[in-house]
């Protein structure tokens, strides 16, 4: 402010100078006795004070209003973070995850579908949409664009429904030192030590007889009935200068019963046909430390424990694929929970990647709204065994993509498809750890609660390339969606993701991104509520506004 101009508000006194005269001064000129410009002054000062007064006030309820409206955003950020945390507790394994996708999309109107019905492909309509699964694993989810053509491009999404768990193997029952333990087999790159110490339980698919016929049924247990139990640190007193180095075939079994509660529990329920086997068990030798084990592939305490669950006769049960989950429940915390969202977090187990999935399923569903006008046809695919490579039946390694692409566009004009199309590989990525922050390139730190993180490496262990990246960025930024780059240092390893895979195997267009984690392949792992929100909106406006970004760039080729 310059201080030579008067001030502007008339209800304070002014800061002019006098003017200059030459001649003699008027009565008028003179103004008011001394006491009469005291009072004026004071007035002034008063209606000053009623000004700031007004405005404090003013300021007060715009606060109070930005508050209300702070409250209201972190309100619906909460809500979509806890549908998320619902979908990881539904979810323990690949099968189930498949399971709450499949309900998801239901109850949004998508019809159900058979890669085995050549029919239901064939009527395929503009507006229309569609799902279908693969091995109970891997789900496929379809938007056909209301102004979709042959030759038309896809705007396709893609992650993965598992994660690393421990799987428990076809002959699992051990019996050793007087304990029964649970074989298992480590599925993935898991941080391993953290599974010790935890209230575990079971969950995945079994194959059981019913009425003459064989039937895949989902399992889950939600109650704690096992655990591995870590050494005492009175015999293991080296493990504070060698560190924690657990043989993982012999010192990831899980406790699932004594010998003897085993035997009596059985006893005490009456079952003869199993009372048997029981005793079997207790008197025969087992692999594992030479002492006993059940002459059956899995002990009659854990199938019983099963055909509990499923209601059915443990006779009935053919096989299974069961993997271990914790039974802590995924969860929002954080401090000053009733402010703001940018510091609440998410403590759950499978946030890779079950955080991204959720984001594409969630995503696309909330873009149906401009469907109608949509000149492409939308896809998410979420595919099982990404974690051990995807080279599966249902993985994305597969011929999956490729085929179902051919039979999205009934073989016409399909090369034109793909060079239109665009492919989101959506995995978790990695937040700056602030303990190891000097794990991470200098200038790529991303930072829980900053937005979504595009992947690079110029080994093609991610598949973003500077088109693709724009692309993104671009639609990011029509709406104020804010995104990270991320990138590994040169003396670090790098995963991987299906974008490198999908890329290669169908020629289309590729970006990786992903939600910033700490904790990855934990037991336990941990992402912002803010960040979950923006994934979401991420996806919603990739389905919606990439038509019209590459409908913007002048083809290079």
């Amino acid at each position: 402010m310059n201080p030579d101009l008067p001030c502007s508000d008339p209800g304070l006194p002014s800061t002019a100078a006098p003017a200059t005269h030459t001649g003699p001064i008027s009565a008028t000129e003179r103004g008011p006795p001394p006491g009469n410009a005291t009072s004026q002054v004071r007035q002034g000062w008063r209606r000053a004070a009623t000004r700031f007064q007004f405005h404090a006030e003013l300021c007060s309820r715009l606060c109070m209003i930005g508050r209300s409206m702070a409250k209201a955003g972190t309100a619906a950020e909460v809500a979509l973070s806890q549908q998320l945390v619902d979908f990881i507790e539904a979810s323990p394994s690949p099968f189930h995850t498949v399971d709450t996708v499949s309900k998801m999309l239901t109850a949004s109107g998508f019809t159900r579908i058979s890669e085995r019905d050549d029919a239901a492909w064939d009527q395929l309509a503009p507006n229309g949409k569609y799902f279908f699964t693969r091995n109970q694993s891997t789900v496929f989810a379809v938007c056909v664009g209301g102004k979709y053509k042959p030759g038309n491009g896809l705007t396709i999404a893609a992650a993965h429904t598992d994660s690393p768990v421990l799987r428990v193997k076809p002959i699992s029952n051990i019996v050793t030192g007087g304990v029964v333990q649970v074989g298992v087999e480590t599925y993935g790159g898991g941080l391993w030590n953290t599974w010790f110490d935890r209230d575990l339980s079971l969950a995945g698919r079994v194959v059981v007889a019913e009425n003459g016929q064989f039937r895949s049924k989902l399992l889950k247990i939600d109650r704690p009935i096992l655990s591995i139990p870590n050494l005492a640190i009175h015999l293991n007193r080296d493990i504070s200068s060698d560190g924690f180095k657990p043989n993982f075939e012999t010192h990831l079994l899980p406790i699932l019963a004594t010998e003897v509660t085993s035997y009596t529990l059985h006893l005490a329920a009456n079952v003869a046909d199993r009372t048997e086997q029981v005793k079997a068990a207790l008197s025969a030798e087992s692999p594992v430390g030479g002492e006993k084990k059940d002459p059956s592939s899995h002990h009659p305490v854990l199938l019983d424990i099963l055909a509990e669950s499923l209601k059915c006769n443990a006779s009935d049960i053919r096989d299974f694929e069961l993997s271990l989950f914790d039974t802590n429940r995924p969860c929002i915390g954080g401090a000053l929970k009733e402010f703001i969202s940018s510091v609440l977090f998410i403590y759950a187990p499978r946030l890779d990647n079950l955080g991204m999935s959720f984001c594409c399923i969630r995503g696309l569903i909330d873009a149906t709204g401009s469907l109608a006008n949509d000149p492409n046809m939308r896809v998410v695919a979420l595919f099982d065994h990404e974690e051990i490579g995807s080279a599966s039946a249902q993985g994305a390694a597969s011929n999956m993509m490729p085929t179902i692409i051919d039979r999205l566009t009934k073989g016409v004009k399909t090369q034109s498809t793909i060079r239109k199309s665009f492919l989101v590989s959506a995995d978790m990525a990695h937040a700056c750890h602030p303990n190891y922050s000097e794990k991470h390139e200098a200038r790529h730190r991303p930072k829980i609660h900053n937005g979504v993180v595009i992947k690079f490496n110029a080994k093609q262990r991610y598949a973003t390339n500077s088109e693709t990246a724009f692309i993104l960025k671009e639609i990011a930024r029509r709406r104020s969606i804010p995104v990270q780059e991320f990138v590994v240092r040169n003396d670090s390893g790098c995963g991987s993701t299906v974008g490198p895979i999908l890329a290669s195997n169908t020629g289309v267009r590729t970006i990786d991104i992903g939600i910033p984690q700490l904790a990855m392949h934990s037991i336990r792992e941990m992402c912002g509520v803010g960040d979950v929100t923006h994934g979401v909106n991420l996806m919603d406006a990739f389905f919606t506004e990439f038509p019209n970004v590459d409908a913007a760039i002048v083809p290079a080729d």
